[in-house]
């Protein structure tokens, strides 16, 4: 039996906490924010884990959202979560906001079709990146302005989603899915619990920092 799993995240404009349980997501908590994040984030981890009547001493493992999106949040997930995995002795891996997005769309609403996952990187690009109808990547992960990024598109019918979908212009054949399809810890959670989590708890930058040392 796989033991519990706490997943987290904060690399977008929420935190949300997940605890992943048995099979299900056994308790959630998410808090919408453009900052103080870093404030909001370990209150709601101790609030999702008294939900679900756990400790960290029941956890199997961590899971933690590693971007990309905000520098700050991811940085914050990051540190609280390697600080739980250190304290508790527990394995900890990470999942990209690409993978957490296109793995909560239903199938029904894929309906065999390409995905464009879109994510607001605050700027005037977007992240994105492209999938074929099984959710494979096609290509690696792009940094671009909405007319640009939709120029990659794939032919034929397209369904869009994350919190930059609303962001780009309306597209003849393309579905925008909404944005509350954001990253989120519940298929954070059920990822790793499927094994599919993939990444070393690092964090995923697409661009360079708006401030450098001289």
């Amino acid at each position: 039996m796989i033991a519990p799993i706490l997943a987290l995240d904060a690399a977008g404009s929420a935190c949300s906490v997940a605890l992943w349980r048995q099979g299900a997501i056994a308790a959630h908590g998410r808090r919408p924010m453009q900052k103080g994040h870093a404030e909001a984030l370990m209150p709601l981890v101790l609030e999702t884990l008294a939900a679900a009547g756990l400790g960290f001493g029941d956890l199997g493992r961590i899971a933690v959202g590693v971007g990309p999106g905000s520098f700050t949040g991811i940085r914050i997930a990051l540190a609280a979560a390697r600080a739980i995995a250190l304290a508790a002795d527990l394995p900890i891996e990470g999942v990209d906001s690409f993978s957490a997005v296109a793995a909560a769309l239903p199938a029904g609403l894929r309906r065999g079709r390409p995905l464009l996952v879109a994510i607001d990187s605050r700027r005037k690009e977007l992240f994105g990146r492209y999938y074929d109808a099984d959710l494979t990547a096609l290509g690696e992960p792009l940094v671009l302005d909405p007319a640009a990024l939709l120029a990659r598109r794939p032919p034929g019918p397209l369904l869009i989603a994350g919190d930059g979908a609303l962001l780009l212009p309306g597209v003849p054949g393309a579905e925008v899915a909404g944005g509350e399809f954001a990253v989120d810890a519940i298929s954070i959670a059920e990822l790793a619990a499927a094994g599919k989590a993939g990444r070393a708890p690092r964090p995923v930058y697409l661009r360079a920092p708006d401030v450098t040392l001289a």
